[in-house]
């Protein structure tokens, strides 16, 4: 039987927000739109614009809104727009040009604009983190194993083929924390991507696998960026020394039918 994949963010993120356990992790999200843009930019100042469907992070944009040192002084509003994507960082004054240039930009996909998440950094780079959870041969799910993504220099987002660089998960996270408490956010991420298929699995009986895209704010928040039901597998053979975690990943999919490659298709 085919393993099941679903491309809809949208569709995805409105099945994990039927359920209250994991509602809490998903920063707010709504479908793109101007008045959307102008509320979620009154409430969040930093948002992250990104395609309903589409891969590899290609597409996806921030808008920081931004305010005149002297604008409380004088009592006007000067609040500025900064528009963030691929290695381009432009100003607007007004929202209406901010919506048209990234209108166009669009080229008539369908976009989600969420609330903007400050990521914890390393090296001056923020990093997120990726879960991967799969189905056992037994036909339970199991989180078996979780990577960090550096973003590269000037990027918005962290993925490989936006140049960011794969790290361990213990270092990132001492930076920051002690290891008991990097430890304890660890079994926190495992339960999470087992939770998260388990609510998929709901609506998409099929599903096999996920890469599950989380953020730890610098409040030590966990927020849910994204669900991937097609993730890279092959982080796991090129950056784990320890050979036995790749070879729980190989057999699990070799159990439920995904033919792995050393082409890096998958996201």
């Amino acid at each position: 039987m085919a393993i099941q994949r679903v491309a809809s963010k949208w569709a995805k993120t409105k099945i994990l927000l039927n359920n209250k356990g994991l509602a809490s992790y998903i920063p707010s999200t709504r479908q793109y739109s101007m008045e959307a843009l102008e509320d979620m930019l009154n409430t969040h100042t930093l948002v992250y614009i990104k395609p309903d469907r589409g891969t590899y992070g290609i597409g996806v944009m921030s808008v920081e809104q931004l305010h005149s040192l002297n604008a409380e002084a004088t009592g006007t509003s000067t609040a500025s727009y900064r528009l963030r994507y691929d290695q381009k960082n432009d100003v607007f004054t007004s929202l209406e040009s901010l919506h048209k240039t990234m209108n166009a930009l669009f080229q008539g996909q369908e976009y989600l604009i969420q609330q903007g998440i400050h990521l914890l950094r390393h090296k001056g780079r923020p990093f997120d983190l990726r879960v991967l959870t799969q189905k056992s041969p037994s036909g339970q799910w199991v989180s078996t194993g979780i990577i960090g993504r550096v973003a590269a220099k000037n990027k918005i987002i962290t993925n490989h083929h936006s140049g960011g660089v794969a790290q361990h998960y213990k270092p990132l996270m001492i930076e920051h924390m002690t290891a008991q408490e990097a430890e304890n956010i660890r079994r926190e991420l495992n339960v999470l991507g087992v939770n998260v298929a388990a609510q998929l699995q709901k609506s998409y009986p099929n599903l096999k696998e996920i890469g599950l895209d989380v953020a730890i704010d610098e409040r030590w928040n966990i927020w849910i960026l994204e669900v991937n039901t097609k993730p890279a597998l092959f982080p796991f053979k090129k950056f784990f020394k320890d050979p036995s975690v790749y070879k729980q990943v190989k057999k699990y999919a070799d159990a439920y039918g995904r033919k792995l490659s050393s082409k890096k298709k998958a996201n």
